[in-house]
């Protein structure tokens, strides 16, 4: 059966093309999903597949009944995109100015609808349930994830499983780790307020240039002087905002980035050393400054055995080459929250391009389309591994 069932998913290889592709061209935003959600539910009607709708927002899941006993898996594609101009010149290229598919979760519900396209004439056949999650807001927190499984989405669920196309990662590969995998991503805000003025009299001004562009170089030392070497953690600023003309010392600035760490006691450090910096240079200036600070989504830690699961079962995937477990990425993924609640693993499926491979969220990203069925298969060899070792 499962070799059909493999069979089947890369017979709809063309199909997953062009359902990634149509979606490609009309990507919707982070609790903006209103179409795709409707075609994701419309997939699954025509299919006559039970599924729900409007779930924590656009969130949409189908269930499959096995006709044998077993357990209840569930199985995650996202399926928002992202405030970014498509620079691609590509038949399918984005229809909706200012908004792209630029980190692949266009490919991720064409896989997992599809997946449940080509097991559905086995349902009999099949041990247990699958519960197919279509999460909409991965992109921006507070996420998709939390309020699905908050309206109940892993009730009665025994694990859970989800994949990322990973242009990193060469096609044909795995990569997991049994552990922490992504790291936990929060976003803070920085608004200095100085005192502008005319560009030839600084000294009857407050700068807030020179004031946040102190705090930008400063905060980069938290990692590098005063938390341990032996830790991991990121501090990035990712926008700076101020100024209105060459001549002017302007009078405001704002400062937003991010912050990414695997261990709490970390993460509340940075917190402390931010707070401390902002203020030690703000005073000498007499500016004021509001600072806030917003703990996103935490790090996705895979539960051992799960991972272990994709890293030995994942090799008997037709197509795939290898897996590896590696070390953890310090991008984020809402996914960790499904992970707080039940047993599961996060795994990259490798999308790299072999010409013109750019990372995600890039204005030309893109991946290798090859890639498509084995999302498919790997999360249903998941499912499946899963399911032998509980039988």
């Amino acid at each position: 059966m499962w070799d059909k069932i493999f069979q089947a998913v890369d017979d709809l290889f063309d199909e997953m093309v062009n359902i990634r592709r149509y979606l490609h061209q009309y990507p919707e935003l982070s609790f903006h999903e209103e179409k795709t959600s409707k075609y994701i539910a419309d997939f699954y009607n025509q299919l006559g597949i039970p599924c729900r709708t409007n779930i924590g927002g656009y969130g949409v899941t189908a269930t499959l009944k096995g006709g044998k006993p077993g357990k209840t898996v569930a199985l995650r594609a996202d399926f928002d995109a992202l405030p970014i101009q498509e620079e691609n010149e590509v038949s399918y290229k984005s229809k909706v100015p200012g908004v792209m598919h630029a980190c692949g979760h266009d490919g991720h519900t064409a896989a997992l609808l599809c997946l449940a396209k080509a097991v559905l004439p086995f349902q009999e056949q099949l041990p247990g349930t699958i519960i197919f999650i279509h999460q909409p807001a991965e992109e921006y927190a507070p996420g998709g994830a939390k309020p699905m499984i908050e309206a109940g989405v892993l009730e009665n669920v025994d694990a859970v499983f989800g994949t990322h196309l990973w242009t990193d990662t060469p096609l044909g590969l795995l990569h997991t780790s049994k552990g922490n995998f992504m790291a936990g991503a929060d976003r803070f805000e920085i608004s200095i307020k100085g005192k502008g003025g005319h560009g030839a009299k600084p000294h009857q001004t407050k700068d807030a240039i020179v004031i946040a562009s102190q705090l930008v170089t400063q905060l980069q030392q938290i990692m590098s002087r005063r938390i341990d070497p032996l830790k991991t953690g990121v501090v990035t600023v990712g926008t700076f905002e101020a100024g209105q003309a060459f001549n002017i010392i302007a009078d405001s600035a704002k400062l937003v980035g991010t912050v990414r760490t695997f261990d709490a006691n970390v993460q509340e450090k940075i917190i402390e050393q931010m707070e401390s910096i902002i203020k030690s240079v703000c005073l000498p200036y007499e500016a004021d400054y509001d600072f806030h600070y917003a703990k996103g989504y935490p790090p996705v830690v895979n539960h051992p055995d799960e991972a272990e699961l994709i890293l030995k079962e994942g090799k008997n995937v037709p197509g795939i080459k290898d897996t590896e477990e590696v070390e953890p990425s310090m991008t984020g993924e809402d996914f960790a929250y499904y992970l707080l609640e039940k047993p599961g693993a996060f795994y990259f499926t490798g999308a790299q391009k072999e010409k013109e491979n750019y990372p995600h969220h890039h204005p030309k990203f893109d991946f290798d389309e090859r890639a498509l069925p084995l999302d498919a298969k790997t999360l249903l060899q998941a499912y499946r591994s899963y399911q032998e070792k509980h039988s």
